[in-house]
C-alpha cells in the first residue's frame, strides 16, 4: 500500500481533528503517501482532495470541530454518486480509506469498497456514543463534560430562585448523554428515548422533594424523549412550580476537545493505519478495557449499543 485517504463524514465531534492527524502522521510515518478528502463524500464524488504533510496538520489537536470539514450527501446515496466516487479514488490512487464518523460514515465506507475494491477503516467519532464494537466514541467525553458545565451553572440559577429546570440535551435516538450528565451532575430526572416516562410519578417525585425541603430540581431529557418544553409545561400543569427550560442544543458538538478524546483519537487513527497496511478492510477501530480492538464494519452497522437502563434507578436513588 502505497496511498491512503481520510474524510470525516457526519455530524461534527469534538476529537475529529485529533484522528485526522494520527492518520497522516502515522501513515507518512509508515512510508505513506496520505490525501485528504474535503466535506466527506460530498467532497469525495467531486473531487475535492489535496495531499496532507506532517506540517498541514500541526497545531490542530486542541481544536473541535473538522479541518477538512464535514458534509452530508443524498447524491452519494445512489448508484451514480458511488460510482463518481469510485473514478475519484481510482484516479488518485487511493489504496486504503480512512472514514472518521458514525454508522451513515460506515455505510459509505461499505458501499465505497464494494464499487471500487478500496481497503477502508472506520475510525468511530460521534458524541451520541452509540456505536456497537466500542465502549467509547470520539467526541462523547468532551459533549458530557460540555453539557454538565452549564448544567452545573443551571443548577446555581435553579436553586436561588427556587425553580425547577429541565435542560434539553442531544440525544434524538439514544439518551447516552441523558444519561451520563444526569448521573454526574446531580439531577433530580433523566428522561431517555429508550424508557417511557411516568410523568405523574416524576411530578409526585418532585413534589415530595420540596416537602423534604428541596427548593429546586434539574431535569435532563434526552430530546429523542420528548420536547424540553412539553415536559417543563405539564410539570408547571401539575405541580404547579415554575418551571425553565434551557436547551444546551450544537454547544455539545464544539470546543476543544477532552485529553481523554484526543488520545482516544489518536490512538484509534494510528491503530486503523497500521491495520489498513496488514491488509485489512471492512473494519472498525474501538476500545474495549482500554485496549484498542477492530470488528468487521457489516457487524457494525447492522447492530446497535443498547443503553443501561438500570441506571436510571441510580438517578432516581441519588435524587432522594
Amino acid at each position: 500500500m502505497n496511498r491512503i485517504g481520510v474524510l470525516t463524514s457526519g455530524g461534527d465531534a469534538p476529537g475529529m481533528n485529533a484522528a485526522i492527524r494520527a492518520v497522516v502522521r502515522a501513515g507518512i510515518a509508515k512510508g505513506l503517501e496520505v490525501i485528504g478528502i474535503e466535506r466527506g463524500y460530498h467532497g469525495l464524488l467531486n473531487g475535492n482532495v489535496r495531499p496532507m504533510t506532517a506540517g498541514s496538520v500541526s497545531g490542530i489537536i486542541q481544536l473541535g470541530g473538522t479541518m477538512i470539514r464535514t458534509a452530508r450527501s443524498e447524491e452519494f446515496k445512489t448508484a451514480e454518486g458511488q460510482a463518481r466516487a469510485a473514478e475519484v479514488i481510482k484516479r488518485e490512487g487511493i489504496e486504503g480509506l480512512a472514514v472518521i464518523g458514525g454508522d451513515g460514515s460506515f455505510r459509505g465506507a461499505l458501499a465505497i469498497n464494494r464499487a471500487c475494491g478500496v481497503h477502508v477503516a472506520g475510525i468511530p467519532a460521534t458524541i451520541d456514543n452509540d456505536i456497537p464494537g466500542t465502549q467509547y466514541s470520539i467526541g462523547f467525553d468532551t459533549a458530557i463534560n460540555t453539557a454538565l458545565d452549564a448544567i452545573d451553572k443551571i443548577r446555581d440559577t435553579s436553586a436561588s430562585h427556587d425553580r425547577v429546570f429541565v435542560v434539553e440535551v442531544m440525544g434524538r435516538h439514544n439518551g447516552f448523554i441523558a444519561l451520563e450528565v444526569g448521573i454526574a451532575g446531580g439531577a433530580e430526572a433523566v428522561l431517555v428515548p429508550e424508557c417511557r416516562c411516568d410523568m405523574i410519578g416524576l411530578c409526585q417525585r418532585i413534589q415530595a422533594g420540596q416537602a423534604r425541603g428541596k427548593m429546586s430540581s434539574i431535569i435532563i431529557v434526552a430530546e429523542g424523549a420528548s420536547r424540553g418544553s412539553d415536559v417543563a409545561a405539564t410539570i408547571t400543569q401539575i405541580t404547579g412550580i415554575e418551571t425553565r427550560l434551557s436547551i444546551l442544543g450544537h454547544i455539545q458538538r464544539g470546543g476543544t476537545p477532552s485529553a481523554r478524546d484526543r488520545a482516544l483519537a489518536t490512538r484509534f487513527g494510528y491503530r486503523a493505519v497500521e491495520l489498513l497496511m496488514e491488509g485489512e478492510t471492512n473494519f472498525m477501530v474501538g476500545i474495549e478495557k482500554n485496549q484498542i480492538i477492530h470488528s468487521p464494519i457489516e457487524r457494525v452497522t447492522e447492530g446497535r449499543r443498547d443503553l443501561d437502563s438500570s441506571l436510571l434507578d441510580i438517578v432516581e436513588v441519588m435524587a432522594t
